[in-house]
């Protein structure tokens, strides 16, 4: 079954693609109703390495989930315009092992209403046997606080961050 997500982020495609990018904006976005753990020597990188990358996940903050695996593929999934993050992970151990097919991706390309923003979209297949209803029901309702999030918080999200003025410098530039 399918889980679909249309969105549009005010931001600029460059921001979105690499909040995709990045575990913090993974952890942000499924917070409260999952908190993650890598389990990764060094924990979590700035961004999600090609490949798989080990995680422990619990619902609420409380309840063991079990372990994931996201697999990152960013290399055969471009087309002209649009970029794709492809996590092809399976679920290794706990609760979450009930799904067997898991094949998400993400897409970014510039609004074609409004350029300076962003249109996300998202789609997840799942497959869990018997139980898939059951569970897309609750991966449908965890994906739309998850888009709520996405917009929440793509305003801040920004691809060349500000920085501050060199000590031996002005704020206007001249030296000090």
């Amino acid at each position: 079954m399918k889980v679909m997500l249309k969105l549009t982020l005010d931001c600029s495609v460059d921001a979105a693609w690499r909040a995709l990018q990045s575990p913090a904006v993974f952890r942000e976005v499924s917070a409260p109703l999952l908190t993650v753990t890598s389990l990764e020597e060094g924990g979590f990188k700035t961004t999600w390495p090609e490949g798989q990358n080990r995680v422990e996940i619990n619902a609420l903050g409380l309840v063991p989930m079990g372990r994931q695996v996201i697999d990152i593929d960013r290399t055969h999934t471009q087309h002209p315009g649009v970029r794709i993050i492809h996590d092809k992970g399976f679920a290794a151990s706990g609760a979450l092992t009930a799904v067997t097919k898991w094949d998400h991706r993400m897409a970014v390309s510039a609004d074609p209403y409004e350029p300076a923003k962003t249109l996300y979209r998202d789609r997840l297949i799942i497959g869990a046997g018997a139980l898939t209803p059951a569970i897309w029901l609750s991966m449908w309702a965890f994906w739309q606080v998850r888009g709520v999030r996405l917009q929440q918080l793509a305003p801040t999200w920004s691809f060349e961050p500000k920085h501050a003025a060199p000590l031996d410098e002005a704020a206007d530039g001249t030296a000090l």
